[in-house]
């Protein structure tokens, strides 16, 4: 799997996605720095991890959205390369509306940093395929704006199309309906904000987010 993690100022997560993506695939992905206007071609995944891009300033992601990369990133998006946003990164998808939705300060105005109970919504998808329906698992959060919310019209429609992918088993931060990781319409986009790399070999503690890079792995393997 031929892969790229993109590097904000300010990301603090890039080496952690790049190491779990190595470690799944056996093959480093190639660091992307966002004032670079074109990406590495054949690209099967490319990664927005987690950190404080730009210090977190204006509002979260909002000025990464705004970074010469993400033309780039959504003109992938759009002929179907695999996205995967986590944490700061799902909050680079909904700030350049890959995602619909917004990332708000958690409910409990405090910073969340801890494993955390998830229940697999969607296992349909190439990010879900490693997963069963209604499986539980627990894979690490370390958020302080990981609050999801939409308008009641957009969460019938993530519910009703299940492009709801994990939803928390227990209230962590007020998400609305409990949402931790959602789909776009053509399913090869998905934001969340647990961090799946960071469980990904016995070291971690846990393996539960493994299984999300396997199942790409596995998509872009099948023969066309």
């Amino acid at each position: 799997m031929k892969s790229a993690v993109i590097v904000f100022p300010g990301s603090n997560c890039d080496r952690d996605m790049a190491e779990g993506l190595r470690i799944v695939t056996g093959k480093a992905p190639t660091m992307v720095w966002h004032r670079e206007t074109e990406l590495p071609e054949g690209l099967d995944l490319i990664a927005i991890p987690g950190g404080f891009s730009y210090g977190d300033y204006l509002r979260s992601g909002a000025m990464a959205a705004q970074s010469p990369v993400m033309r780039a990133v959504k003109d992938a998006a759009e002929r179907g390369v695999f996205i995967l946003g986590v944490c700061n990164g799902f909050q680079v998808l909904t700030e350049t509306h890959l995602l619909p939705g917004a990332l708000m300060r958690n409910a409990g105005l405090s910073f969340i940093c801890r494993d955390v109970p998830l229940t697999v919504e969607n296992s349909q998808s190439a990010f879900t395929a490693r997963y069963g329906a209604g499986e539980a698992v627990a894979i690490p959060v370390a958020h302080h704006d990981g609050n999801y919310q939409a308008d009641a019209a957009t969460l019938d429609r993530l519910e009703g199309e299940g492009r709801v992918a994990f939803r928390y088993a227990a209230e962590v931060n007020g998400s609305a309906r409990g949402i931790a990781g959602i789909l776009n319409e053509a399913g090869n986009v998905l934001g969340m904000m647990p961090h799946p790399e960071r469980a990904v070999e016995d070291a971690h503690g846990r393996t539960d987010g493994r299984r999300l890079f396997e199942g790409l792995l596995e998509a872009v393997s099948q023969p066309a």
